[in-house]
């Protein structure tokens, strides 16, 4: 791909910005990187903005207010390809997904159309996390698998590569979820319009520094977008 841009959305992540960002433009000397920040009150958008003085490599897509990681994403993906991206790398900020693989990312896209990072591809690849979480996500994905029949060991994963003409495909400002739900509903998509879909496993590491933006109303999202999907589906909506 001759211009891949790495998407990622941020809220209150001053801490892991500056340390996060480096670390991911050294994996290609063409990456470039696209902070999509919620308006955070610890200044994280002043310190993209002057990363950005620093390397013309990084940007900042700074919106008017907090509405959750679905509409960040929305507009992130919006502007990358607005911006001539032939490939898109979507990540968290808080270093659950680590830089060194992007590489390896950028390898399986130049044949087929998304990667998706597992953590439940070869075993459970999770560090560091409460039990209670790791069992909420692992039978959260089967229960998503077992309604809607998507195939993919991990379907809340983050950390993916989208091909251009994949996020054309899939019509990214249809998509109405958030969260969790927006990984689901974003795959699923792809899925069903017959995308190449591969999986590959990753390593997530719980976050060290700041705090966790899951809620219960993001895991509630997570389990109802699996009938809604399927409904859609059904009635050709999607």
């Amino acid at each position: 791909m001759s211009r891949t841009i790495v998407v990622i959305p941020t809220y209150n992540e001053r801490d892991n910005v500056p340390r996060l960002v480096p670390q991911v433009l050294a994996q290609a000397p063409d990456l470039e990187v696209v902070i999509v920040d919620d308006q955070s009150p610890d200044g994280t958008g002043a310190i993209v903005g002057e990363l950005g003085r620093q390397d013309p490599r990084v940007h900042l897509l700074s919106r008017t207010r907090r509405e959750g990681l679905g509409p960040a994403y929305k507009d992130g993906f919006a502007w990358a390809l607005a911006h001539g991206a032939d490939a898109v790398i979507q990540m968290d900020a808080d270093f659950s997904h680590a830089p060194e693989m992007i590489p390896r990312f950028l390898e399986r896209i130049a044949g087929c159309d998304l990667v998706l990072g597992s953590r439940y591809l070869k075993g459970i690849t999770v560090v560091d996390w409460p039990i209670e979480r790791l069992l909420l996500s692992y039978f959260g994905n089967w229960y998503v698998r077992r309604v809607t029949g998507l195939p993919m060991r991990d379907t809340t994963g983050g950390f993916k590569c989208w091909r251009r003409s994949a996020l054309e495909a899939v019509n990214v400002a249809a998509v109405r979820s958030n969260g969790y739900a927006f990984q689901i509903e974003m795959t699923y998509r792809a899925w069903r319009r017959g995308l190449r879909i591969q999986e590959i496993p990753i390593i997530f590491m719980d976050r060290t520094v700041g705090d966790s933006k899951m809620t219960k109303r993001i895991s509630l999202e997570a389990l109802w977008i699996a009938w809604y999907l399927r409904a859609a589906h059904l009635f050709g909506r999607l």
